[in-house]
């Protein structure tokens, strides 16, 4: 599970990306990324979550019964805490 939602005001991002240290096919990991890139300068990142992929997938369809919309990469792996 790899994606990005945005809010519906556009101001906060959501990051879904498998954990690469999660290697047990059974309980998958997917880390949540919540913030939103900065002017100048690096992401803000505000939380990070660790949860199963059953539990994330069930929170991507949460956020986009609430409005939120699939949104392009705002920030890269060399970006992240």
């Amino acid at each position: 599970m790899d994606g990005w939602l945005s809010d519906p005001k556009g101001y906060w991002l959501a990051r879904f990306h498998r954990d690469p240290k999660s290697t047990w096919i059974k309980d998958q990991r997917v880390f949540v990324d919540h913030g939103r890139p900065m002017p100048e300068g690096p992401a803000l990142l505000k939380t990070r979550r660790e949860m199963r992929y059953e539990d994330a997938a069930s929170l991507w369809f949460q956020l986009k019964n609430l409005g939120w919309t699939v949104a392009e990469p705002a920030w890269g792996a060399d970006l992240e805490p």
